[in-house]
């Protein structure tokens, strides 16, 4: 996919999208003076080019009983397309990992495990995750405390093309 140029209105639009995905395209026109119908073209034109990826609602996990949540690295035992693919299929089909990085450093994978409490984890851990084939190692943190929960992309970083 390549980069697409944005103007500010382009900006403007993602800046609402990313506080409030749930606006309609008048409240959306509203914010960033222009028509709804402009605003609808420029939006199915953002999701056209990969810009947008989707809508969804934050969760609060802990209000629901997900009380724990874990950083864990993993190193794998051998490093081929194929045992990348599998063990990224292998992710995929387990919900308590919300997220997964391939990453650079000491460690071959980040995961962010969601889960009700420590002995859910534990179970994870023993029952899925060591006795995978791929799985060398595993080191893992517990999420104390969050100081700053997944930020939106920092449109202001970027610069808009002139309109």
């Amino acid at each position: 996919m390549h980069e697409m140029a944005l103007d500010s209105f382009d900006h403007a639009i993602l800046r609402a999208l990313q506080a409030d995905a749930a606006l309609t395209n008048a409240e959306l026109g509203v914010l960033v003076n222009l028509s709804a119908s402009q605003c609808s073209r420029r939006r199915q034109a953002l999701e056209r080019a990969g810009v947008i990826e989707g809508y969804g609602a934050r969760i609060n996990g802990a209000a629901l009983g997900f009380g724990l949540r874990a950083i864990t690295r993993v190193n794998l035992r051998a490093h081929s397309e194929s045992d990348d693919d599998a063990f990224a299929a292998f992710l995929r089909s387990h919900d308590q990992v919300i997220s997964a990085h391939s990453v650079s450093g000491d460690a071959d994978y980040v995961l962010e495990i969601y889960v009700r409490d420590l002995a859910d984890f534990a179970a994870f851990i023993h029952r899925h995750l060591l006795p995978h084939p791929q799985v060398l190692q595993v080191r893992s943190e517990i999420v104390l405390q969050t100081t700053k929960a997944a930020a939106p992309v920092p449109l202001d970083m970027l610069q808009p093309r002139p309109r």
